[in-house]
């Protein structure tokens, strides 16, 4: 199955036989004083600034939040992905909780963008999957409703069937739609990773649907977070996730890596040109440049 995004220019396709996808996630400000204060000042060359690094170091997609208490999202969302798509030519992912803020971010969006998200709750069912239908969009779908998030792959599964189910009654077709599984801390649940990854293997066996990885809440309250959060990854990777909304700079290469392992990439040439670019990098951001 694959799912085709779409930006001013550039073409993604996820899929099980193609390269796994990355989509930058620093355009959010949840977690980052300089981004937050960098909304409320209007200062769009900082977020262009972010948009464009997270590319030269990989990512496919860019991920686009703009949730600061106290602003005014829509306009913000709209003159955010207004600015993206002069100086980008990737696929936007349009992320927000708030179903105006998709809808604002939607109509400025060039070519194809994906929508993050919706989950199996009613009231979001409602009101987000007609803005995904009307625009032609396609939507990054959670495992959890009402309840919160089941603790079995079983009761995410069917999470997931729900969604898909009345995405259809809207005329969106599966393709057009990426489960992601959830992943809570092991250091809280040591059987939290473990039950992600018989999601996504029951997600492709049953559905067959494409799946994405928000892989660092895995890792929170524990040392050393980036060494398990490459751990399971690449676990993912192996387990049938297909995307993940990530940081490219820290992870890119453990990406490129578990697909040349998995046979995804000929003779390493993928993996070679992104070390190479990324040696480079290095260099040019060291020295200042």
């Amino acid at each position: 199955m694959k799912t085709i995004l779409k930006g001013t220019k550039k073409e993604v396709v996820i899929g099980d036989s193609r390269p796994f996808t990355m989509i930058g996630e620093k355009i959010n400000p949840t977690g980052s004083k300089k981004l937050a204060a960098a909304l409320t000042e209007g200062n769009l060359d900082f977020v262009r600034d972010l948009a464009l690094r997270q590319i030269s170091w990989g990512a496919d997609v860019l991920d686009v939040n703009v949730g600061v208490p106290g602003l005014d999202e829509p306009p913000l969302m709209k003159s955010v992905v207004e600015m993206l798509a002069g100086v980008v030519d990737v696929p936007l992912c349009i992320d927000s909780g708030h179903p105006a803020v998709l809808e604002a971010g939607l109509k400025a969006a060039p070519g194809k963008p994906l929508v993050n998200s919706v989950n199996g709750e009613e009231r979001l069912l409602e009101s987000v999957l007609p803005l995904v239908k009307e625009r032609g969009a396609a939507v990054i779908g959670l495992t959890m409703d009402e309840n919160g998030i089941p603790k079995t792959a079983e009761e995410r599964v069917a999470i997931a069937e729900k969604i898909i189910a009345r995405a259809a009654k809207y005329g969106i077709p599966v393709e057009d739609i990426i489960i992601d599984p959830l992943v809570l801390t092991v250091g809280s649940d040591s059987k939290a990773a473990m039950v992600t990854l018989q999601t996504i293997a029951l997600l492709k066996e049953k559905i067959g649907v494409n799946v994405n990885l928000g892989a660092s809440n895995v890792s929170f309250g524990l040392p050393e977070r980036h060494t398990i959060n490459m751990a399971f990854l690449s676990l993912g990777i192996q387990a049938g996730a297909t995307c993940a909304i990530t940081d490219a700079v820290k992870l890119g290469a453990t990406i490129r890596a578990t697909d040349v392992l998995l046979g995804k990439d000929d003779f390493a040439m993928k993996y070679i040109k992104y070390f190479r670019q990324c040696e480079a990098l290095r260099v040019k951001e060291a020295n200042g440049v």
